[in-house]
């Protein structure tokens, strides 16, 4: 269902008008501060995620709603102290959005998506209060995996990046040995050091190839729970404990549970 503009103004006017109230007359909202709702607007961002990874359209809704009520919240807690409101916010991203898609408005020629990524790039350098070099923009708190892939889509953007494709496979091999020498010789330090250089190769043949690697490495996390609920589920309906099942009995459950798609 598509609302008319005005519908909508309407819904966002209610929901700041409840924020104002909620602010003066429940006692946890009044005691709330930007430290103590941080790390409710993580959980509610992961939430998010995940309603967005199922393709789960009523949870979307839901928790797009909770990732609101935190942007208000915290609009509301910079107006109490004439910081900012959330006409503020909204005056700073279209401000932002408009400099940032001169292909839009302004004379600048972008066919591509690339370009346009590429653009964004260059102009965040370029603003005032933007990013000071190009890797400043990373947020320190991303997740590893994300953050690496961030890391190397911003290097793409200003031309640090394969000339083909395929040739990162050759980095991949370069890593893989490497980190299989330091196993053999057991040294823990250099060891982690070189399972993180192929993790960083695998994530940048997975952006290099148009796949997310927290999403595809998800996708297996959500596969693996499945198959071994299944193992899990059918053990205990042999009335045994999967501590004392043979690894060829687990096996064949797994493969069980493979065969029927799960």
């Amino acid at each position: 269902m598509t609302h008319t503009k005005e519908e909508q103004m309407e819904a966002f006017g209610h929901l700041l008008d409840i924020m104002d109230e909620l602010r003066v007359k429940c006692p946890w909202d009044k005691k709330q501060t930007n430290d103590s709702l941080r790390p409710n607007t993580i959980e509610e961002t992961y939430e998010l995620c995940d309603a967005l990874m199922k393709d789960d359209k009523k949870n979307i809704c839901k928790e797009l709603g909770d990732v609101l009520l935190h942007v208000i919240f915290y609009a509301k807690i910079g107006s109490e102290t004439n910081d900012f409101d959330i006409k503020d916010v909204c005056d700073k991203l279209c401000k932002k959005l408009i400099y940032r898609h001169p292909h839009i408005y302004d004379n600048v020629e972008a066919k591509t998506a690339s370009d346009v990524e590429q653009n964004w790039e260059q102009l965040k350098i370029k603003e005032k209060d933007g990013n000071k070099t190009v890797l400043s923009g990373v947020p320190n708190a991303l997740p590893s995996v994300i953050k690496a892939y961030r890391i190397q889509d911003k290097a793409r953007n200003v031309g640090f990046d394969w000339e083909e494709k395929e040739q990162v496979w050759n980095k991949v091999e370069e890593e893989y040995k490497e980190m299989r020498e330091e196993i053999a010789k057991d040294d823990k330090n250099n060891m982690e050091g070189e399972f993180g250089d192929f993790f960083f190769s695998i994530i940048n043949a997975a952006r290099l190839y148009h796949i997310n690697p927290d999403n595809a490495l998800e996708r297996t996390n959500q596969k693996f729970i499945r198959r071994f609920n299944y193992l899990e589920e059918h053990t205990i309906k042999q009335d045994k404990n999967l501590k004392d099942m043979t690894l060829g009995e687990m096996d064949k459950l797994w493969d069980e549970a493979k065969g029927k798609g799960l």
